[in-house]
């Protein structure tokens, strides 16, 4: 199922709900409908800055570990690509600190 954020202070924004679910369930937020008001717009603003910031973080962790344990021998066609937490939430993002900057709310599900 596709979900499309919308906000008069950017263009529309669609994502998988699979997709959407985390960063929604980190701002308390159903994923079936939704508002982001402008009063909540720094809050949702920080909070997904700064999970993107811990699973970066996390991720180099685990890149590091995998490198240290790793011989080497994987090849970049058997590798699993992975699309970061970061480039999934960063059109969301963008949409709402342009909201933010607007005075405008965030909606989803109307």
């Amino acid at each position: 199922m596709l979900i499309t954020f919308k906000s008069k202070a950017a263009a529309e924004v669609l994502m998988y709900a699979t997709h959407a679910k985390p960063i929604l369930d980190l701002l308390g937020k159903d994923v079936a409908r939704g508002v982001i008001t402008a009063e909540e717009n720094a809050g949702a603003i920080q909070q997904l800055e700064a999970e993107i910031a811990r699973r970066k973080q996390a991720d180099a962790a685990q890149d590091m570990a995998a490198a240290d344990q790793g011989d080497g021998s994987e090849s970049d066609a058997t590798r699993v690509d992975h699309v970061s937490f970061a480039t999934r939430a960063f059109p969301l993002l963008e949409m709402l600190r342009a909201a933010q900057r607007d005075r405008e709310f965030v909606m989803w599900g109307v």
